[in-house]
């Protein structure tokens, strides 16, 4: 494990090793120019490659972190060569491994506490954070989703549905838990590409709005409805919830509360209440944080995902959601966890993503194609392993006598 040559870098990867001796081994080779490299394990061949390309990724590989690993990657100061699953797996055990060489308990990179005031929530700011998310290009998201673009957890519910049926179930898991019938209003907020806005009118037969922030979701959700017949049934608008005034017998909320900010989840629901007919429903559907100091304020995506991905994104305990929908006025009816479908939903994004690197590659800047790449794979680990869960969570308003509510859940898997 000894490096030949001197340099910072050959001090940087040193130290590394150093940190590394007697602790883990790792299938893992770290070159960098004019040298051949060293194995930070005993293998015949790597599982992964680094290639060192300045001091700034040789000081990324001396202190390692999530955090450090993915910024050098994506700024390109670090490139590897392998499976997706492999460099992400040997990301966490580099990262797990403290300056003394014991391996630090727990998972890295779990939350990071993170205040965010509700100002950074502006109709303007958070208007400008949808965007730079979203509106990468819409034929970059089409390779790597499912035909009708959902961007949130799918439902496997036997677990061997492809990517497409999964998301299809989803959409009427939701609109049947939400009793949606023929006839009635439905307000989508965040409706992304319309899927399930289509969906609830041409199975349900629902009147909907779908509202959106971003303009590349706007301008082809709108295509879509046109190109259903459905402009009759189905209004897409680009607007932000706070300036929706109608009512509406249903209210679906998929994906957003992570955008809404925790200081501001008693008013996002406190204006869904507003919105719902006496007798309405909603159904909020989000990823929450499993962190246990969940009385602080986080963003649970930690600093990469913060930087990079979801500017302004917080990730609410589920315990905050229920609590924030009671203050609000709405009375929390059934709580479901679906970790282990998204876990499988990312797996497939990622898998596909690998599939279509080459294609992606030429669609965006190197940078962006580096951050969803490393984004996407990041994710599926952090649901396998219990830093985040996503929860829907179905509501009406606060109130209203026993008798209105169903005896059993028979009803959401008729």
């Amino acid at each position: 494990m000894s490096v030949a040559t001197s340099s910072p870098i050959k001090a940087s990867i040193d130290q590394l090793v150093e940190r590394l001796r007697n602790q883990i081994e790792l299938p893992v080779l770290v070159r960098w120019k004019g040298n051949d490299g060293v194995k930070l394990g005993r293998f015949d061949t790597p599982s992964v490659i680094v290639d060192v390309q300045n001091a700034k990724g040789a000081a990324a590989l001396a202190a390692p972190s999530l955090d450090s690993l993915g910024t050098a990657y994506v700024e390109g100061n670090l490139d590897v060569q392998g499976s997706v699953q492999d460099i992400l797996a040997t990301a966490y055990q580099l990262s797990q491994v403290d300056d003394s060489g014991l391996v630090k308990p727990g998972l890295i990179g779990r939350v990071t506490k993170k205040v965010i005031d509700s100002a950074a929530h502006s109709k303007g700011q958070d208007k400008a954070d949808i965007q730079y998310h979203y509106d990468v290009s819409n034929a970059f998201y089409a390779e790597w989703l499912d035909p009708a673009m959902l961007y949130s957890c799918a439902y496997f519910e036997n677990g061997d549905e492809t990517l497409a049926q999964a998301q299809t179930k989803k959409l009427d898991h939701i609109l049947t838990k939400a009793r949606l019938q023929p006839g009635q209003r439905l307000l989508d907020i965040g409706c992304g590409w319309g899927a399930l806005v289509l969906r609830a009118a041409q199975k349900f037969g629902a009147r909907c709005v779908g509202i959106t922030l971003s303009q590349n979701q706007y301008d082809l959700a709108t295509e879509r409805v046109r190109e259903a017949g459905l402009q009759d049934q189905v209004e897409i608008r680009l607007q932000d919830y706070r300036d929706v005034t109608d009512t509406f017998d249903r209210v679906t909320s998929i994906g957003m509360c992570e955008h809404v900010g925790l200081a501001n989840l008693e008013q996002y629901f406190r204006i869904i209440r507003d919105r719902l007919a006496p007798d309405g429903w909603v159904l909020n559907h989000n990823i929450t944080t499993c962190a246990p100091d969940h009385e602080g304020a986080t963003h649970g995506g930690g600093d990469f995902i913060d930087r990079y991905v979801f500017p302004d994104g917080e990730l609410p305990h589920i315990s905050k959601i229920l609590h924030a929908m009671q203050r609000s006025g709405l009375e929390p009816i059934d709580a479901e966890s679906l970790r282990r479908h998204y876990a499988q939903t990312l797996r497939c994004w990622s898998d596909t993503f690998e599939a279509k690197s080459e294609k992606l590659r030429t669609m965006v800047a190197d940078k962006t194609w580096r951050i969803w790449r490393m984004y996407l794979v990041g994710c599926q680990w952090a649901f396998e392993n219990d830093e985040v869960s996503v929860f829907q969570v179905l509501a009406h308003r606060a109130g209203q006598h026993s008798d209105t509510l169903p005896r059993s859940r028979r009803w959401m898997y008729a």
